[in-house]
């Protein structure tokens, strides 16, 4: 089988800039690779500081909320930067020739019990390292200024009335359960990994390391994303099969995401 990036696609579309050419190039250089990771944390950040802290705070919410703004004005773009590209090359808007590792190399029981213990590795693996990560905080990231900064996902929510973290928790539940990792995916695994692929086993190495540095507004957990990411990147990279990182991280984000929203509903915490 071929991979998508590789097909020969025929197209009446006009030809694509420059940038775009560069952008769908079957290879990026290291440096290309290192920006196109990056620069959407910092944009995130950026858009934490200048709209969504200040609209969140300004009514009240939970700053969770701010951070689920921050990452849709920059992860929404982003996708249709993609379908845009895909326009360009195909024709229509499409992630064709665009995201790559589309090859299907398990039937859909396999892919179904792989995805399953990826979910339970990352959902456990997650979990006992959080010590570690507010080990990495208390002796390294206090000075950090967001607010509700800390080892624990739920310092994001602390002290605020219950009815708001249910309101905020159920705007949330669908986009940080499963659109924005749906999207992450997409561009992190499917986009930008296949053009690194010539880097070998430093392609999902690079990948990982990256896509856990991206993530500037938790920098305490760069150690254990690296844990609880890398086998399902490396196994996207071996196997040319996206569906195995979407699985694990749609997966695992909705049923944390999930179970996190029901036991606040019932006030179990």
């Amino acid at each position: 089988m071929t991979d998508a990036l590789t097909r020969p696609i025929t197209s009446k579309a006009a030809r694509p800039n420059r940038i775009a050419e560069k952008l769908l190039a079957d290879r990026h250089s290291v440096p290309l690779s290192i920006a196109l990771h990056l620069v959407p944390g910092v944009l995130i950040v950026a858009a934490y500081l200048l709209l969504a802290e200040p609209l969140t705070k300004a009514i009240g919410y939970p700053i969770f909320l701010a951070w689920a703004i921050a990452l849709v004005v920059v992860l929404v773009p982003l996708l249709f930067g993609m379908l845009w590209l895909g326009r360009g090359r195909n024709g229509r808007l499409s992630l064709r020739g665009v995201v790559g590792y589309r090859e299907k190399a398990y039937s859909r029981g396999k892919i179904t019990a792989i995805v399953a213990g990826l979910i339970v590795w990352m959902t456990v693996v997650s979990l006992a390292l959080t010590p570690l990560d507010n080990f990495v905080y208390e002796n390294f990231f206090t000075w950090v200024p967001f607010e509700g900064a800390g080892g624990s996902a739920t310092t994001y929510l602390d002290g605020y009335a219950h009815s708001l973290l249910v309101t905020t928790m159920l705007i949330c539940l669908p986009l940080t359960g499963f659109a924005l990792p749906l999207i992450e995916e997409l561009y992190f695994r499917g986009f930008l990994l296949p053009r690194i692929a010539h880097l070998r086993l430093g392609a999902p190495v690079l990948n990982t390391v990256l896509f856990s540095v991206y993530h500037f507004w938790a920098p305490w957990t760069v150690v254990s994303k690296l844990v609880f990411l890398f086998p399902a990147v490396w196994l996207v990279w071996r196997k040319r099969d996206i569906r195995i990182s979407i699985g694990m991280h749609a997966g695992t984000a909705l049923l944390m995401a999930s179970l996190g929203t029901l036991a606040l509903m019932l006030n179990l915490v």
